[in-house]
């Protein structure tokens, strides 16, 4: 009799621990268990910031795919990112992509924004209209170096 309570009790602290692993890599976004449909799509980006692998593609706000993997081009020295998209989502091919943060310092998503060619991108298309992410620290830069710039100019002209 007291072992089959401990088999319960063995059994249910598994499902415990099963749970809360799964919850623990949910939350990480390093699991997905997304049983669509997908096609792939290239995008080259000068700078990608701080995107990493599984991360959203959205457009209106709304998920509609993920990175699946991001690597070096050495010959254009671009990052290339390949993206899965969901198969009942079609873009125009004439489609933009952007390199976008949520919030001021939230984590990086890739934004699609639908052109308005006839033809839709398909699997193994490229998007070529794309823009590379804001680096904060690039922006800080460039206004303390403005700064100083207008600071100079004023002072030289006293």
């Amino acid at each position: 009799m007291q072992s089959r309570h401990d088999a319960w009790v063995g059994f249910f602290v598994l499902l415990g621990g099963a749970a809360l692993l799964f919850l623990a890599l949910k939350a990480g976004n390093l699991l997905s268990l997304n049983f669509d449909e997908t096609y792939q799509v290239t995008a080259r980006f000068d700078n990608i910031g701080g995107l990493k692998p599984r991360a959203a593609v959205k457009s209106a706000g709304v998920v509609i795919g993920r990175v699946e993997s991001i690597s070096f081009d050495d010959k254009t020295f671009q990052a290339k990112v390949v993206l899965n998209l969901h198969k009942d989502v079609v873009f125009p091919k004439d489609s933009s992509a952007k390199i976008l943060t949520s919030g001021l310092l939230g984590e990086q998503y890739i934004g699609l924004e639908p052109g308005a060619d006839e033809k839709n991108l398909a699997a193994g298309d490229r998007i070529t209209q794309t823009q590379s992410a804001v680096v904060l620290e690039n922006l800080i830069g460039q206004f303390i170096n403005s700064k100083a710039a207008d600071m100079g100019s004023t002072g030289e002209s006293k």
